[in-house]
């Protein structure tokens, strides 16, 4: 595409952005950051020539989280690119439209879902002399001979 120096740029694949509704909050994320970008996520060829492409295009994603998913797998490469001021208005516009704030509710604990008392570690049918893993609760009902 260009050639600055040493520096080559080449054209190496046309690939469609998806935005989706849920994402939005990654995308308020990605927009804030100093410089907002775009992340393209790059995957070896197995039998690609070293010279002509190494590696293919993936995805192109506006989502810092999902670019950082693809980051932690170790197999891709994920490349920052600074978006250009028409992208940053067509996300924000996106993002207005679609985000919706979602409320903090505190979980409560389900008294069910704690599951029955232990008494003690071990076997409580099997009686043990000396059980120093014993509950005072299980001592007084005699369990211990």
């Amino acid at each position: 595409m260009r050639r600055d120096g040493e520096a080559v740029d080449f054209h190496a694949a046309t690939v469609l952005l998806d935005l989706h509704h849920t994402q939005t909050e990654a995308y308020l994320q990605g927009l804030s950051a100093r410089v907002p970008s775009v992340f393209v996520i790059l995957r070896n060829r197995p039998n690609a020539d070293a010279e002509r492409a190494p590696y293919e295009v993936v995805l192109v994603t506006a989502s810092p989280f999902e670019a950082q998913d693809y980051a932690d797998n170790g197999d891709d490469i994920v490349e920052k690119v600074p978006m250009p001021e028409g992208l940053v208005a067509l996300i924000r516009d996106f993002v207005e439209a679609h985000h919706e704030e979602e409320a903090f509710h505190k979980r409560r604990r389900d008294k069910q879902a704690d599951g029955p008392a232990q008494d003690g570690i071990g076997d409580a049918r099997i009686v043990q002399p000396r059980d120093v893993f014993a509950t005072p609760e299980r001592m007084r009902r005699g369990r211990l001979n």
